[in-house]
């Protein structure tokens, strides 16, 4: 029976080849499409998964509230993991690491070479808390101050072999100290689906050796981890130490709580202390966009397969009339069905393997398709593909009274023509949608890249000082300002375009109590950089060195001003804690970080000791400038390699994952509008002919050729037009929704949309025009030949 059906499947194939190709191409391209989709999803999704401890580990978080926000951070007390792991028998581990407040990179020394890597200070613990196999060495070699763990590929990189690396003796050296270590264990490098990206651990005390506040209960640069017992309740363990922070700093705005330590990849953005966004939007609408293109491939298959059907209908009656009975029938055209699934399957694959390189580089992945790992899934999505393409038709075709088929007299049952209409309707509404959002999205990009915000960017380098050195500027800015080429130089602590740096506790009004836990922006700059970026001082002064301007002066934005109520702000002393702090300055507003953030009240402060440097160069001077500042800086920090970029790039960068979204949503969009318009080209083949009789006729009384184009285009631009009414309100809400992780946005006008519909009209008329031309050319006496 199987064998049979097979033979009459490929026999039909063979017979209809038009159709087979265009469903083999439709069907094998988006297949292509969602595989590429779920292979990324799936990449998106095991992000830190792999630990064997992985659900019952959890991170714990604080939310701080203030007046105007509630602010959420995932950096603790050092002493947290300690204190949570004795007061709470839920706990059944603790552990504590910290990249010292994103400066991990250091430099390892060994026989005279040097290299430079990432570094965590870590509990002697971690290998018991989080799965990165230890290859030699013992796992809990970090309870000797002076023994580290090293990575496997810095082993390799360092000493040669792994073998050879335990019992060495190293020089660490950080923006904390210098020392050196003896190598005691080496531990598989953490994979690339990892958060935690590292090649060196250090004990944990080091850090506190150096700063006490890093162990502080109201301060600390940890990240807390736990392990929590088997069938414990996190939403009971959440309640029971929501306030736990509270009694240890006897400050009643912190609110402890943990969530999954996997989860945090794709749900860890905060919004006023309310999850949402976040890396899960763009997995939740790529998914969306494969099961989409999936559903146009598909809707190909069932309009083909039923507008064929009349082809058939003599084949159907003859085996009923010999005792075919209707579950035979419907076997057959799901087998069919899933043939054509499976074929295309075969080509999707040999797609995916040769486009995986190309997306791999898009999306910034090295997704690799093992097809032993997803076998199941491939089978079950041939089985999924084929059952909803095969489904229709199989049910259509199989229903055919045979004595009416056999006398001719069969007719499409009524809502036949309307089904396959809706079919196309449905499948040009989400190609129409595709366009749209790809416009908006692309015009949002084009937005923020080009926006005035307030400072320039151009032609600004920037760089970090790394390691050991004197943390006094002067010398090394004094060096830079003598080259060429570069107009002006300064440095600030932490990054401006970062966004990030904020603080509170400022006073300006003493009769009230809501002033006193505000969160402001709080940048940190040296002198130059306000001049730098041609930030506009609308009152007042800037930082000067001549006037000897130390950490006491501060200066506001207009926001700040405008939130004090401070009518002449010059001069106004505000109160940071116990700290006097005098205003010298307004600044006009200016965007400080991406435009996902709205523009905050802002207290610029004072800092001459930052580390991240900034220089204005002379246009058209950048590689000769560069390879100077180079110099400069190899003088200073003879052992770091010189990691230079401009301030331009790094904005963009900050809208790398939109960027992305966008690349990929033109592809899939294109995806989709070939598969569409495969569709239709057989779909017009296919009522060109079944009018032949018509047109002839219509050809003897008269009608011109364009007569006959407009005949045979119209049914079709009307179906477009009824998706552009239907994919409008869709579109609509799809792209304010996508729109609501930006602060600032364009405008959705109506000629965005209007353009989305005239391209898919104009996109249907291109795709039916060489069908609908070719019939108006036709002979009327061959068109009615056989009548």
């Amino acid at each position: 029976m199987l064998q049979h059906n097979l033979l009459i499947t490929l026999r039909g194939f063979k017979r209809h080849k038009t159709t087979f190709l265009i469903n083999l191409i439709g069907l094998s391209t988006g297949l292509a499409a969602a595989l590429l989709i779920f292979l990324w999803v799936n990449d998106e999704r095991s992000v830190d998964t792999f630990h064997e401890k992985n659900d019952r580990l959890y991170w714990a978080f604080t939310h701080f509230q203030l007046t105007n926000n509630k602010f959420t951070w995932d950096y603790t007390s050092g002493q947290l993991a300690s204190a949570m792991l004795e007061e709470f028998p839920e706990v059944e581990e603790s552990l504590r690491i910290s990249n010292a407040m994103h400066r991990p990179r250091g430099i390892i020394s060994f026989d005279e070479e040097n290299f430079e890597v990432n570094g965590l200070f870590s509990d002697p613990n971690i290998f018991d808390v989080l799965t990165y196999p230890v290859l030699v060495g013992d796992p809990h070699s970090l309870e000797n101050k002076s023994s580290v763990a090293i990575s496997e590929d810095l082993a390799k990189r360092v000493f040669g072999t792994v073998e050879s690396a335990v019992g060495k003796t190293i020089e660490w050296e950080n923006g904390f100290f210098k020392n050196e270590f003896v190598v005691q264990t080496v531990f598989k490098a953490p994979p690339a689906n990892a958060t935690h990206q590292f090649d060196i651990l250090v004990n944990y005390q080091w850090l506190i050796d150096y700063d006490e506040w890093s162990n502080a209960w109201n301060g600390g640069y940890a990240q807390t981890f736990l392990v929590l017992k088997e069938g414990t309740n996190i939403g009971d363990f959440n309640k029971k130490v929501a306030d736990y922070m509270d009694q240890k700093i006897e400050n009643d705005n912190f609110t402890l709580f943990l969530r999954p330590y996997a989860e945090n990849y794709l749900y860890g953005k905060y919004d006023n202390g309310i999850q949402g966004g976040g890396r899960i939007e763009s997995v939740r609408l790529f998914t969306f966009i494969a099961v989409f293109i999936l559903m146009i491939a598909c809707i190909n298959f069932m309009n083909l397969s039923t507008a064929q059907a009349s082809k058939k209908m003599k084949e159907v009656g003859v085996k009923k009339t010999i005792g075919a009975n209707r579950r035979s029938l419907v076997f057959q055209f799901i087998s069919e069905s899933l043939l054509l699934s499976f074929l295309s399957l075969t080509v999707a694959i040999l797609l995916v393997n040769f486009l995986l390189p190309q997306f791999n580089t898009l999306t910034s992945k090295s997704i690799v398709l093992n097809l032993a790992d997803y076998l199941p899934q491939l089978l079950l999505l041939v089985l999924v593909t084929g059952l909803f393409a095969g489904s229709y038709p199989a049910f259509y075709l199989s229903k055919f009274r045979p004595i009416e088929v056999l006398k001719g007299r069969f007719t499409n049952f009524k809502g036949e023509t309307w089904i396959r209409k809706g079919l196309v309707v449905l499948q040009f509404t989400l190609s129409i949608v595709f366009i749209t959002a790809v416009i908006i999205i692309n015009q949002q990009i084009s937005f923020t890249l080009n926006e005035d915000l307030g400072y320039q960017r151009d032609n600004i380098i920037t760089f970090e000082r790394k390691g050991q050195f004197d943390r006094t500027p002067q010398p090394m800015l004094s060096e830079l300002s003598k080259i060429p080429g570069v107009l002006s130089a300064g440095n600030m602590a932490g990054d401006f375009l970062w966004g990030f740096d904020s603080s509170s506790g400022y006073s300006w009004d003493p009769s009230t109590e809501e002033d006193q836990n505000h969160l402001f922006k709080s940048p940190k700059f040296g002198y130059n950089i306000i001049e730098m970026m041609g930030l506009e001082i609308v009152n007042g002064r800037s930082f000067s060195k001549e006037l000897n301007d130390d950490h006491n002066k501060v200066i506001l934005n207009e926001s700040a001003v405008e939130l004090m109520g401070l009518e002449d702000p010059v001069g106004f002393i505000l109160k940071d804690g116990d700290r006097p702090r005098e205003i010298i300055g307004v600044v006009k507003d200016f965007q400080y970080g991406s435009m996902h953030q709205e523009i905050e009240p802002m207290v610029i402060r004072f800092r001459n000791l930052g580390t991240n440097y900034m220089l204005k160069v002379q246009e058209g001077t950048e590689l000769v400038t560069l390879k100077a500042v180079e110099e400069v800086y190899k003088t200073f920090h003879p052992k770091y390699n010189f990691d230079v970029t401009f301030l331009d790039d790094n904005y963009e960068a900050l809208y790398s994952a939109e960027t992305k979204v966008a690349r990929l949503s033109n592809y899939m969009a294109g995806i989709a509008i070939i598969i569409s318009c495969l569709g239709l080209f057989g779909l017009a083949a296919f009522t060109a002919e079944r009018r032949t009789k018509e047109i002839g006729i219509r050809k003897i009384l008269g009608a011109s050729h364009a007569t006959i184009v407009r005949l045979l285009t119209g049914t079709f631009t009307k179906t477009v037009a009824l998706s552009i009414l239907i994919s409008v309100p869709i579109a609509y809400f799809v792209a304010q929704k996508w729109l609501e992780n930006f602060a600032y946005t364009v405008d959705l006008q109506w000629w965005v949309f209007a353009i989305a519909g005239v391209s898919a009209i104009i996109i249907a008329w291109f795709t039916v025009g060489f069908q609908t031309i070719k019939a108006s050319m036709v002979n009327p006496a061959q068109c009615l030949r056989n009548e």
